[in-house]
């Protein structure tokens, strides 16, 4: 094949890249085309997929510039949207994700025990789930193999198993296990899973009405901070505020009154765990913790921002509007914007237009709030940020609201924003998303495309609008691609033009590259 410094094409180059285009098509088997592309035509079609090689190197940089700048609004929300939810799931304390215990047996590690096998076979078992023939195998290990390396452990494997099988008799065994393994085995590598697991069966009997485990729980949970590592006074927390609300609520408060006392990943978790039983109580303690007797530790005053987003009350709405014009923390102001938008009441709604207009405000924050301006439709969103727009200063402020007025589709949005991609004032990349948001809308007719392509005498923007056109399967988008293809007088144009024709599914493309061949 000849070097494509040296090869001289006998075609025009947009029919070139129309019949490579068509070639592509052709051998992907998703067109009629195949026929005319005959053995005589075989110089041509080389020649051809050369040139649209050419060609999409040089269309593949201004393509890739539009759908960055188009696509730089959709991404910066995609952010916004993974940070909030990310919330629930980053910090443990928010969606008690914490682990107390193993939960899966590991493989074999001692391959010349003579108890290797018997482990392997508990252990596949209680990993299957079939926790009463595990319990039976575990034991069955220390019968016949009581100087294994493997009996340690399974006194807790074996816990575990007639934890999962659950009746009173299996708890109170388990319970018995525990003990054992902690006065023979102190060293034991499952040791520290078994206080976790120790508390999670007593809790399993207080439940079942054993007075002498729901005095264990509580004892626990109230016992002071003897070390850093609190994720068994954590699950003893845990465990009585599922057993007994009212009773663990003045326990908690306490834990959260220490500050320096306990570690703040306790406070943190804390937090979390008042907040699974809301009641004036635990919006006392949370308002404190945000506003009104902040917690030095910064993630825990972030929990109890987030949890506030459930309270709808004044008072939740007073802390979290004091938070965002008075903290100097950005992370805390902008859990307060998360929290406030989920109030779904007018003043909250209020206080994060007023703040998503002031000047003086962090960029950064202001866009959050219009952000989540934009998520409230029903709150005459959109009609705000239509109003706010003209006193925006920032691109990137102009393209966050863009973005939410695009994905609200409300009414009068599709106007509003071609408007905006037609205004010479604003910057050509502000335009470019106006005009990519109005293609999202879905409401972009062969008329609208047609009547802003022949209004703008900008080659960017031109480019732009076929790049719209070529996001859309819709008959009149193809139809508007193919006039471009095929009238137009700059050949940038039609080349992109071309391009995007063959990314189309429309059937009529084949032909109509086939008849541009032809010209």
């Amino acid at each position: 094949m000849p070097s494509m410094k040296m090869m001289k094409p006998t075609m025009r180059e947009g029919a070139l890249v129309a019949m490579a285009t068509l070639t592509m098509l052709a051998i992907a088997g998703g067109t009629s085309a195949q026929e005319p592309v005959r053995e005589s035509q075989a110089a041509e079609v080389a020649r051809a997929e050369i040139a649209l090689e050419a060609a999409q190197a040089r269309t593949s940089a201004a393509v890739k510039a539009a759908r960055m700048s188009a696509e730089t609004a959709l991404e910066a929300a995609q952010a916004d949207m993974a940070r909030a939810a990310s919330w629930g799931t980053a910090y443990p304390e928010l969606s008690g994700s914490y682990a107390h215990f193993r939960r899966q047996a590991p493989a074999p590690w001692l391959q010349q025990d003579p108890a290797a096998q018997a482990y392997k076979a508990a252990r596949d078992a209680l990993n299957a789930g079939r926790y009463a023939d595990a319990a039976k195998a575990f034991e069955a290990l220390r019968s016949n193999y009581p100087k294994s390396g493997y009996v340690p452990d399974s006194y807790y494997w074996q816990a575990f198993a007639l934890y999962r099988v659950g009746g009173r008799g299996d708890l109170k065994d388990a319970q018995k296990l525990l003990a054992q393994q902690g006065a023979r085995y102190p060293k034991a590598d499952t040791r520290g899973d078994a206080e976790g697991l120790r508390v999670r069966v007593e809790s399993q009997l207080a439940r079942m009405g054993d007075a002498a485990a729901a005095e264990a729980v509580t004892q626990q949970a109230k016992d002071p901070c003897q070390s850093d590592d609190q994720s068994v006074r954590t699950a003893a927390l845990s465990a009585l505020m599922n057993m007994n609300a009212e009773q663990a609520l003045p326990i908690l408060k306490e834990v959260l009154k220490s500050r320096g006392e306990c570690s703040a990943q306790l406070r943190r978790q804390a937090v979390f765990l008042v907040a699974q039983k809301m009641s004036d109580q635990s919006v006392d303690i949370l308002l404190d913790l945000a506003q009104r007797n902040p917690d030095p530790d910064p993630k825990v005053r972030e929990a109890a921002v987030f949890w506030l987003s459930q309270v709808h009350t004044e008072q939740a709405v007073d802390a979290l509007d004091s938070i965002l014009k008075e903290s100097n923390d950005p992370n805390l102001q902008e859990r307060a914007v998360f929290a406030l938008s989920q109030q779904g009441n007018e003043r909250a709604v209020k206080i994060l237009e007023q703040y998503a207009a002031r000047a003086d405000a962090p960029a950064k924050l202001r866009e959050t709030a219009i952000f989540w301006i934009g998520q409230n439709a029903k709150a005459g969103g959109t009609a705000y940020l239509m109003d706010l727009y003209p006193k925006l200063k920032s691109d990137t402020l102009k393209e966050k609201a863009i973005f939410s007025i695009g994905q609200a589709k409300g009414a009068g949005s599709h106007d509003w924003l071609l408007a905006r991609a037609k205004d010479r004032s604003e910057s050509m990349e502000v335009r470019k998303t106006a005009l990519f948001w109005a293609g999202q809308t879905g409401s972009l007719s062969g008329a609208d495309l047609k009547s802003l392509y022949a209004s703008l005498t900008d080659p960017e923007m031109k480019k732009q609008v076929v790049f719209v056109a070529g996001q859309s399967d819709d008959k009149d988008a193809v139809d508007f691609l193919m006039d471009v293809a095929k009238n137009d007088k700059d050949p940038a144009l039609r080349k992109t033009a071309v391009f995007w024709l063959g990314q189309s599914k429309d059937p009529r493309v084949a032909q109509f590259l086939l008849t541009l061949i032809g010209k």
